[in-house]
């Protein structure tokens, strides 16, 4: 962010019209060019995503650096086209901008399952993606950073490379035809050169012109492991977090809202914080107090000490009463059936089991943050998220302002998985702020009250029905139970819940590649005020162990190796899926004579566009179960940074496999009973296992990176202990089951 505030008089926006200008779908407000939003000083035809300047190539992003390298993989796209060397190449996260929509968030409205859409749904699926122009959908999630930046970085290179070309042509008075680009420079036949820093003034006054990106056969940058921009400053210590923002005269807060999530504040006493050191104020910010003190630590533990009466909670105090309502769900009509295919019966073997998975909190290692300062007319906010213009809403709320007078800056987070991109702290800090006039001021959460209030992954129970007969499955049979996300996600960001089921209750259900002749799939929302939200993989990340757990259940009560089982019944739907299976399977040595004392387990998802495969091997030690290696295939299609793609399904399954033994959140008196990372704990170094990644290219369409590597974990760790044991399990976490070595 700090970058876009330091370009210069002579630095320069070159690139493409066709980024800013949309397309044509109809609707005359979407085909409607989106303002420029970064207004550098000198005047020129600008776009939002290209800075030109004498130090080199800066990229404007609009997706949030939450350490998934996703930034330096965008700028790796827009440098392809424009032939400058990786090392002259920055980032910058752009200001909060319809011009930054996320076009590639559109594709789920569509509905069906991912590895079967036809060329027109994903066709419809990009025109719906232009109506985000309107709803502000400046949004990181959903794996959706490559498929939206895809073809709009690429274009900005490509023809921001064209209009210095032309620019070069002019000042030469020659023929663009003979004219090529390399390092930086625009090159003549003879060798004579001219660098971009000094053609981007002429070149941003042109109507770039509206190129083809290089063929995958030209590419240089593309499909190699490039050093990350954003590690240097990481590993130094000068990366700038929310955490870190400091500005003259800074005051921090903490603030303590109501445990039961939600309830009401009956009345508070400050007078216990304020006779501690360094507290000065107790401000009554609604539902809640803030303390603002002289460091975080004064006023977090003030925020502590007031004493608080709280009003009841909304919905079920305890886990039991919740998981009971969750339970009376099922007696109501459900809610979706995104899958029905054919009769409800079947001749063979019937093979049931219930399922049940705890609400989880995403639990970033950045605490919830944000800096304000508050001058009456207007506010600035720092803030680490992932979607700034719901930030801007909210924080304009926050303090009584029009949008158009709250600018927000986004800055680096130390981990989102979803959780960044509600906008209670934004709005929260804007509420302190608007109480400290003139004086900026960092509000900083306590761990247990981040811990304590979020926007928590839903718990569910699945009640599971399958037939088999003759080896094969003939039916299955899904009924998910759980708070939808999706109303409460839509009324929190836009104001207005989507119409429709919710498919959040059962992606990773519905729409995986499995060839089994009666396969139905119903959702059954259980209406309460428990706040929910995106938690990283979403509907998958449930869905994908009560699946994968019961495939594996259904191919022993047919007496088939789980592998093969899957197998047989992927490939008529999904060779792309099929490969991901095949090759775990020669990774992991599968057909291979087992050791004494070592199991293992296979699970497969399909979820944001990617399918992944994954085995898990457990080993004895002396009574206690070591997780001992893990293997990862993949496939999202084109591999446009090998390094980062394997990052990402590493830490997508190892945050799976965490959650699969650790994680659960609990009610008590309708307070959550986890507080901190000793209550909700993580895999460790000395637990994790060794993994192995391999990435296909067989996916005709781009997948995401980010998600899908957590749906299979905690399934695999299930079957895998299974084949160990013999013993089944139907609930997480499984640290309560089996002795762990961790």
């Amino acid at each position: 962010m700090s970058r876009i505030g330091k370009i210069t008089r002579r630095s320069f926006l070159v690139g493409a019209v066709a980024i800013t200008g949309g397309v044509a779908f109809g609707v005359y407000k979407v085909r409607q060019p989106v303002p420029n939003p970064l207004n550098p000083e000198a005047g020129a035809a600008m776009n939002a995503f290209l800075v030109i300047d004498q130090e080199g190539v800066t990229v404007v992003s609009g997706r949030a650096d939450m350490g998934q390298g996703a930034q330096g993989t965008l700028a790796a796209l827009a440098a392809e086209e424009l032939d400058v060397p990786w090392e002259r190449v920055r980032v910058a996260h752009g200001p909060a901008s319809a011009a930054y929509y996320n076009r590639a968030l559109a594709e789920s409205v569509v509905g069906g399952a991912d590895y079967a859409l036809s060329s027109w749904q994903r066709s419809l699926g990009a025109a719906l993606g232009e109506v985000g122009k309107l709803f502000g959908t400046q949004i990181t999630g959903g794996s959706t950073s490559m498929r939206d930046g895809f073809d709009k970085l690429r274009l900005a290179g490509a023809s921001a490379r064209e209009a210095l070309k032309l620019a070069a042509a002019a000042r030469w008075q020659v023929s663009v035809e003979g004219l090529t680009t390399e390092g930086g420079f625009v090159v003549t036949p003879d060798g004579t050169r001219l660098s971009y820093a000094e053609l981007a003034e002429e070149a941003a006054r042109i109507e770039a012109p509206q190129v083809e990106p290089r063929p995958q056969s030209e590419w240089r940058l593309l499909g190699t492991a490039l050093p990350r921009p954003d590690m240097p400053a990481k590993v130094t210590g000068r990366a700038p977090y929310g955490i870190d923002m400091r500005l003259p005269g800074m005051k921090f807060a903490s603030v303590r809202m109501s445990p039961r999530l939600g309830g009401e504040m009956l009345s508070f006493d400050p007078a216990p914080a304020l006779a501690m050191a360094g507290v000065e104020q107790v401000l009554d910010i609604g539902g809640g107090i803030a303390v603002v003190a002289r460091n975080s630590w004064a006023a977090m533990q003030g925020a502590q000490a007031v004493d608080i009466d709280w009003g009841p909670a909304p919905y079920p105090a305890s886990s039991d009463a919740i998981f009971a309502r969750i339970a009376e769900a099922f007696d109501e009509s459900a809610n979706s059936e995104m899958r029905s295919d054919g009769p409800e019966a079947q001749s063979g073997t019937e093979v049931s089991a219930e399922y049940r998975l705890p609400y989880l909190a995403h639990a970033p290692m950045e605490p919830m943050n944000a800096t304000a300062l508050f001058t009456g007319d207007a506010l600035e906010i720092w803030t680490p998220n992932q979607a700034p213009l719901v930030q801007r809403m909210a924080a304009a709320r926050g303090a009584g302002l029009d949008q158009a007078a709250v600018t927000v800056h986004t800055t680096v987070m130390g981990g989102g998985f979803g959780r960044r991109g509600e906008s209670d702290y934004s709005e929260l800090a804007a509420r302190v702020a608007r109480q400290m006039p003139d004086v900026p001021v960092q509000v900083i959460w306590s761990r247990e009250e981040d811990m304590t209030h979020d926007f928590y992954r839903p718990a569910v129970i699945a009640r599971m029905r399958g037939v088999v007969a003759d080896g094969q499955a003939k039916l299955f049979d899904a009924r998910i139970a759980g708070q939808g996300i999706s109303g409460q996600v839509g009324q929190r960001m836009f104001g207005m819940a989507p119409p429709g089921p919710d498919r959040t209750l059962v992606e990773g259900a519905f729409d995986q590649p499995y060839a089994i002749p009666s396969y139905r799939v119903r959702g059954y929302n259980a209406v309460m005020d428990l706040p929910v939200g995106f938690w990283r993989s979403v509907g998958a990340s449930h869905n994908g162990f009560v699946h994968e757990s019961f495939i594996d259940e259904m191919a022993i009560a047919a007496g088939r190796d789980p592998l093969e089982f899957r197998l047989e019944h992927v490939r008529p739907e999904s060779t792309v899926a099929a490969g991901v299976l095949e090759a775990v399977r020669e990774m992991s040595g599968w057909d291979r004579e087992r050791a004494a004392g070592t199991g293992l387990g296979v699970a497969m998802t399909w979820s944001f566009g990617t399918p992944v495969a994954q085995v898990v091997e457990v080993r004895d030690e002396g009574g206690r179960i070591r997780i001992a290696r893990g293997w990862i295939a993949c496939d999202t299609g084109i591999v446009l940074d090998p390094g980062i793609l394997q990052a990402q399904m590493e830490g997508g399954m190892i945050f799976g496999l965490s959650a699969a033994v650790h994680g659960k959140i609990t009610f008590a008196d309708g307070m959550v009973e986890q507080q901190n990372f000793p209550d909700y704990d993580a895999l460790r170094m000395s637990g994790a296992p060794v993994l192995e990644t391999r990435m296909l290219s067989n996916n005709p369409h781009l997948g995401g990176g980010g998600e899908p590597g957590t749906p299979p974990a905690a399934a695999a760790l299930a079957n895998a202990l299974y084949d160990l044991t013999g013993v089944r399990a139907r609930e997480l976490p499984l640290e309560g089951q089996f002795d762990f070595i961790l």
